[in-house]
């Protein structure tokens, strides 16, 4: 430990005179980290696909040759791959057990804590899960690899900058510089790595000078992975062109099909993470049955294990492979993968949803080609060409992120020919899935725990708080039939200025303030014949237990109006207790004070 932390300090020690000497701006240093956190994020993926590799064959390849049997062949023997995932949520189960902090939230919690923490993100966590990853990628968990290498290289950036005490701002920067050059790193993408930073890292939020550091950071991470692994990507992809310009009919259609799928697999994906954690046994269980269920869909389709990188070029090339895999099958594999992914991250088997996303859309759009070409068969259409479209708008309707998309694939071609069904596809199929679900599949689940992502940190800490826990239950009442007299002698003996008046059933009726007596106190003959309902605002602006803080600081704000009466929301007359102004903003800094102390 001591000598990483000496490492560290004779780096940043170095870096500082390397600054001062040069007297270098503040956004030329940015550029120096971020081609060293490109450096490292390149490296960083390559670890990461060999270590996925050498799961992979210290389980599959070896459990085939062990029991030989072939996945490309029914046989009583290919009964032993459904252990396989198995295997890997029995490997997964010491990490849970041990480091169990570490593994929950994925890639939502990545987003939460860049975003509306301060980018403050420790090392540990990260390599953790992405340990966890390889893990389940390699025994043939249904899940992807990009997430957790985005994760990888978000925190490598954010070291630096805590390294350097930078702000939140600039930890940002340096956060999605490494999520970035883990994207490029991965697909030979380096425009696709620097848009899936702005667009989903980063919540699109822009700036020209964060802009430059990404682009650099994936750049050098581009250059890294082409020297170790050559200059190719992930996913091959043959060259298509547009036979028909009446296809673009088709391709509008298709979009409206992928932005439809890709609402429902997020409406799945979350259904099945919310039964997994409904399930009435323990923590550590759950990855085992979830590998085990993975592992039953895998004997019958086996082309679901893993990221599904080589079935996805399989379907890719479907129209050189005179029409295989068949249409049927495909069909059957758009649920099947759906159903796997789910399984396997809602079971606590770590992994990314990006994989999966390229997938589903490669198959849907394969399917859809394949029919198109049986009912068309005088057009001669390709299939592999709606196969790679619909490989892109998938990806786009699920994350929400078009232009990550759109390069992703035009970089993967390396072609204009299918620019513009790509681009029109992504489009239309983002804006059908944002009819369905306005949150992307990331960040479905922030806005499940009351996070709005584009409210801000201060708001999103009032949207955490509810006023049921900040109310004063012990209220200073005054009943309604209370003479001026007596209510002159009763705010002689308080300190409060406003007062809730209530019948006789402890019912709110209205409420009154000093300012309000102030009007009448130099009229004596009055003290002893009116009562203080007659002076009372009797159109009230209440509160509830359950609502935010937000809220209510919202309805203060609107009256400008110190204090809130509480009543209960189902007669809307009881009264529960009092909030004021003062209540929600202590509870807000007592609130940012718990985060702060919980992100150093």
């Amino acid at each position: 430990m001591s000598s990483r932390i000496n490492f560290f300090e004779r780096l940043r020690r170095a870096l500082n005179a390397l600054q001062s000497y040069f007297r270098l701006s503040e956004n030329t240093f940015l550029i120096i980290l971020a081609v060293i956190i490109g450096l490292l994020g390149g490296l960083g993926n390559y670890a990461f696909r060999k270590t996925i590799e050498f799961v992979h064959w210290a389980v599959f390849e070896q459990s085939e040759q062990l029991f030989g049997y072939s996945l490309a062949e029914w046989s009583f023997a290919r009964l032993a791959v459904v252990f396989c995932p198995v295997v890997g949520g029995l490997l997964v189960i010491p990490l849970w057990y041990w480091f169990g902090k570490d593994l929950k939230g994925g890639f939502s919690a990545f987003l939460e804590r860049v975003n509306l923490r301060g980018a403050k993100l420790q090392l540990r966590p990260i390599f953790t899960r992405g340990f966890g990853s390889a893990i389940t990628i390699g025994t043939g968990g249904s899940a992807g690899q990009e997430g957790p290498i985005a994760m990888i290289g978000g925190a490598i950036g954010s070291q630096f900058g805590q390294l350097f005490k930078m702000s939140g701002d600039r930890l940002k920067v340096l956060v999605a510089c490494g999520a970035a050059a883990g994207v490029a790193a991965t697909f030979n993408a380096p425009i696709a790595g620097v848009f899936f930073a702005q667009e989903i890292v980063l919540l699109a939020a822009f700036e020209l000078s964060s802009f430059t550091s990404i682009v650099i950071a994936s750049g050098m991470a581009t250059v890294v992975s082409r020297a170790l692994l050559g200059n190719h990507s992930e996913i091959t992809a043959p060259l298509y062109l547009v036979q028909h310009y009446w296809e673009i009919g088709l391709y509008v259609i298709l979009g409206l099909l992928v932005g439809a799928l890709a609402a429902l697999f997020i409406e799945i994906h979350y259904r099945i993470k919310d039964r997994f954690a409904e399930l009435p046994m323990p923590r550590l269980a759950k990855p085992l049955i979830g590998g085990l269920l993975v592992g039953v869909i895998g004997f019958f389709l086996p082309q679901v294990f893993g990221n599904g990188y080589e079935f996805i070029e399989t379907v890719l090339m479907g129209d050189q492979l005179m029409h295989q895999p068949a249409w049927y099958l495909l069909g059957g594999l758009v649920v099947a993968k759906a159903v796997a992914t789910s399984i396997t991250l809602g079971s606590g088997l770590p992994g990314g949803l990006f994989a999966p996303c390229l997938y589903l859309g490669a198959v849907t759009g394969g399917f859809f080609g394949q029919v198109a070409a049986k009912i068309l068969p005088q057009f001669h259409i390709a299939p592999g060409a709606y196969a790679l479209v619909g490989m892109g708008a998938f990806l786009s309707a699920a994350t929400h992120a078009p232009m990550t998309a759109i390069f992703l694939l035009f970089e993967i071609t390396d072609s204009y020919e299918v620019i513009v069904p790509i681009m029109l596809t992504c489009v239309i199929g983002t804006a059908v899935a944002r009819h369905f679900k306005k949150e992307s599949l990331e960040t479905f689940e922030l806005a499940r725990a009351g996070i709005d992502r584009e409210a801000g940190k201060e708001r999103n800490i009032m949207k955490s708080l509810r006023v049921g826990d900040v109310m004063e239950r012990d209220v200073e009442t005054i009943p309604e039939h209370m003479t001026l007299g007596q209510f002159a002698r009763f705010i002689e003996k308080t300190q409060h200025t406003n007062f809730p008046l209530v019948n006789a059933q402890n019912e709110l009726t209205g409420i009154i303030s000093v300012q309000d007596f102030m009007g009448v106190v130099f009229e004596r003959e009055l003290m002893d014949l009116v009562v203080v309902k007659e002076l009372a605002t009797a159109h009230v602006i209440t509160a509830h237990a359950d609502e935010d803080l937000d809220q209510t600081m919202r309805k203060i704000g609107y009256r400008n109006i110190e204090q809130l009466p509480v009543v209960d929301r189902e007669t809307h007359r009881k009264l529960v207790g009092i909030i004021s102004r003062r209540d929600i903003v202590a509870a807000y800094n007592r609130a940012l004070m718990t985060r702060t102390l919980e992100d150093k």
